[in-house]
């Protein structure tokens, strides 16, 4: 099963706004605020790699109010 950890840096004071987006999202297990160089922090999990590419390249990028994004695939 793919997974994958998604650290995101968003617009200021949209942190919570993004965390409620992202909790709604299917295939996202886990998420949680950070403190320091990210503000979140999302666990994701798919069926196959390219479901896992689906929801962090389309389904977070429409959450909006994200400014950078930096994807870690588990291997």
């Amino acid at each position: 099963m793919p997974t994958a950890y998604v650290l995101l840096n968003t617009e200021i004071g949209a942190e919570n706004q993004v965390l409620k987006a992202l909790r709604s999202i299917d295939g996202i297990e886990e998420v949680h605020n950070l403190w320091g160089v990210y503000d979140i922090i999302a666990n994701v999990k798919a069926g196959n790699m390219e479901e896992l590419k689906y929801i962090i390249g389309d389904r977070i990028e429409k959450v909006g109010k994200i400014n950078s994004k930096l994807t870690m695939i588990v291997t």
